[in-house]
């Protein structure tokens, strides 16, 4: 049997075991003096040999306090080097320089009795720093998706359903930190009813075929608000590809689906205007033929045949037909007002006296009205048929009575309510609010209000045109419409006008019907693509003496104008036909026939037909119009030529 290790042997190889161990040992006797150190306690905190045998402890403690960054924690540390040891002990030392030292204390005991302290010192600077790194990176990280509103998120697919979210995550669907059960099935409980079945198809696409995970939908929060957010994610394989983990990102994209869906019905709006203003074009044309011929016959119809009484009913169907293609063409922004400077306050009193009649006892009226005058610019007229549509339409909302209440002021627009309302711009608005206590509307009906020949009412109950009126009166003054309303909770209707400057009354200048009428002898060059229309306005001409030429065409008319010999004294011309425009026959013949006069026909406004930009000015006759009406304009503007 061989012999163990001697003595001297064994301690050899416990110091030699100590040398090559990366801590520093430092071993000292219950008299505080320093029994051994190894090499790594020299280099780790810059003594020799020599200043250590000769210093000391107290050398250790004194340099070693020096450089302590919290010096009261660090001594009390460095103390347990001196007292009697009682247990172990672990401390961290913070130097000022940035090195951090993991420092163990523990009794040295030889048998069952304690002999002096072993203290080892470990560097942990660098570790410590990775692990503050880290967390200043989660940090920085977590204040990033805060600005940015996105989330992260990170799905298991090991099986264990495991989900863990980022702080944002967890704001952006309303969920407290900690109260989240972590798994996909409780996710899903967050997305709403109609969208989890298309979230899983993603998700399962995205898992089984590599497709991107790349979706929009609707989450329900815990407080009930709903909110729309965009996912994103990549899918992380393991080497056979099979996959291990998903790591997404969530952003809040509810703001952005607001403005898109403003956008949209902005651009609804506005092509439904269009072909409103189109239909009404129409219209206009067949009911000029209508309503003229019908005035026409009963010029030639005695008061006691028994036809007469047809005729005159046909003439106010026409006449009523005619304030229909008047409200298309108002919701179109193409009718013809006549804007002036008012107070909308004194409209706003003028017209509650007759809500008080039109609606009735049961509904109770009241009026807010700003201190100060609140002038804007405007159709007054058409400003108070607005305010009756929104009453008669508070009204149906509140079949057993309710309050109605007009507030006026002056509101300031910000850059994020303008954000928010498109296409509004900011600054300053004279605003008039019409709210009512009636059963509300839903979103969806909220969406389509504005269209025209929408409506929530029984049969022959209305039109649908009231509020596209409205809607159209306040977009051609420059205006905004929005609406706010909740099931049972009522409707508020704001309109935003802009201010304007209030100015002196314009002398009114004579009325049409006052020219001096008669007949005339003069050539009259009439275009008009409507067949009906032309046969109309030359039946009317004729009967007042006009030499007239007739084309069906602004080609027609050059060739026609070309051919002919004598003076053309005016040019009657419909505004929009196949071709070329009236407008643009306008200025091809004032060229060839200096001195011409124009009339246009038309239901547009001048605005909306540019006239501002023909070489002269023109006359204006808006369709419908009767026979007396058309021969009553053209006699006044030969008349204005003769006496100039």
């Amino acid at each position: 049997m061989s012999e163990g290790p001697s003595q001297e042997e064994t301690i050899a190889l416990l110091k030699a075991t100590l040398e090559s161990t990366h801590d520093a040992i430092l071993v000292i006797d219950l008299s505080r003096r320093i029994l051994f150190y190894n090499r790594r306690y020299l280099q780790m905190f810059g003594f020799t040999a020599d200043e250590l045998e000769s210093g000391g402890l107290n050398l250790v403690l004194a340099r070693l306090s020096d450089q302590l960054e919290d010096e009261e924690a660090g001594k009390q540390a460095l103390r347990e080097l001196c007292g009697e040891p009682a247990a172990e002990r672990l401390d961290v030392l913070r130097f000022q320089d940035g090195r951090i030292f993991e420092v163990f204390v523990a009794p040295h005991r030889i048998d069952s009795r304690t002999v002096g302290h072993v203290a080892s010192f470990r560097d942990i600077g660098s570790s410590i720093r990775t692990a503050e790194a880290l967390e200043h990176h989660r940090t920085f990280l977590e204040q990033a998706q805060e600005v940015a509103h996105i989330g992260s998120w990170i799905a298991e697919l090991d099986g264990s359903d495991r989900l863990g979210w980022s702080a944002e995550s967890h704001r952006i669907f309303g969920v407290p930190l900690g109260t989240f059960e972590g798994t996909s099935d409780a996710f899903f409980l967050f997305v709403h009813p109609d969208d989890r079945n298309a979230v899983r198809e993603v998700s399962r696409a995205a898992i089984a075929n590599g497709l991107p995970y790349d979706v929009e939908h609707r989450v329900v929060r815990p407080d009930g608000t709903v909110r729309w957010v965009h996912e994103q994610a990549n899918i992380l394989r393991d080497d056979q590809g099979r996959p291990r983990r998903m790591i997404g990102t969530v952003q809040d994209v509810t703001v952005r689906r607001q403005l898109e869906d403003q956008l949209r019905q902005a651009q609804k709006m506005e092509a439904i205007g269009r072909l409103a203003g189109g239909i009404a074009h129409d219209l206009n044309n067949a009911l000029t033929a209508i309503a003229g011929y019908a005035e026409l016959a009963l010029g030639e119809v005695e008061a006691e045949h028994p036809a007469r009484p047809d005729v005159e009913e046909i003439r106010r169907a026409a006449e009523r037909a005619g304030s229909v293609t008047r409200q298309l063409l108002a919701f179109s922004r193409k009718q013809l007002l006549e804007p002036r400077i008012f107070d909308l306050n004194n409209t706003i009193t003028g017209i509650a006296r007759l809500l008080s009649r039109l609606l009735g006892t049961d509904v109770h009226i009241e009026t807010q009205l700003c201190d100060e005058p609140l002038t804007v610019l405007g159709d007054p007229g058409q400003v108070e048929q607005a305010v009756i549509n929104l009453a008669v339409n508070a009204r149906d909302a509140m079949p057993g009575g309710g309050h109605l209440v007009l507030t006026t002021g002056i509101e300031i627009v910000d850059e994020d309510f303008a954000r928010a309302h498109v296409p509004m711009p900011a600054g300053s608005y004279v605003v008039l609010t019409v709210t009512d206590s009636g059963h509300g509307m839903s979103r969806d009906t909220q969406a389509r209000i504005f269209e025209p020949f929408f409506t929530t009412k029984d049969v022959g109950k209305g039109t649908g045109l009231g509020l596209s009126m409205v809607y159209g009166t306040l977009k051609q003054i420059g205006g905004f419409i929005f609406v706010d309303s909740e099931i049972d909770r009522g409707t508020t209707f704001s309109l935003y006008f802009r201010p304007a400057v209030m100015v002196a009354p314009v002398a009114a200048g004579p009325r049409s019907g006052d020219a001096r009428q008669g007949r005339g002898n003069e050539t009259l060059l009439i275009v008009e693509d409507e067949t009906a229309v032309r046969k109309l306005v030359a039946s009317a001409l004729r009967h007042d003496g006009y030499h007239l030429l007739l084309a069906n065409s602004a080609e027609e008319a050059i060739a026609m104008s070309d051919a002919f010999e004598g003076t053309i004294d005016l040019l009657l011309t419909d505004a929009i036909m196949p071709g070329k425009s009236g407008l643009e026959l306008a200025n091809l013949m004032v060229v060839r026939r200096p001195g011409l006069i124009v009339v246009v026909m038309s239901g547009y406004t001048e605005d909306n037909l540019e006239i501002s930009g023909l070489i002269q000015p023109v006359t204006l006759i808006q369709k419908p119009f009767t026979p007396n009406d058309l021969r009553r304009r053209i006699r006044e503007v030969l008349n204005r030529r003769t006496l100039a």
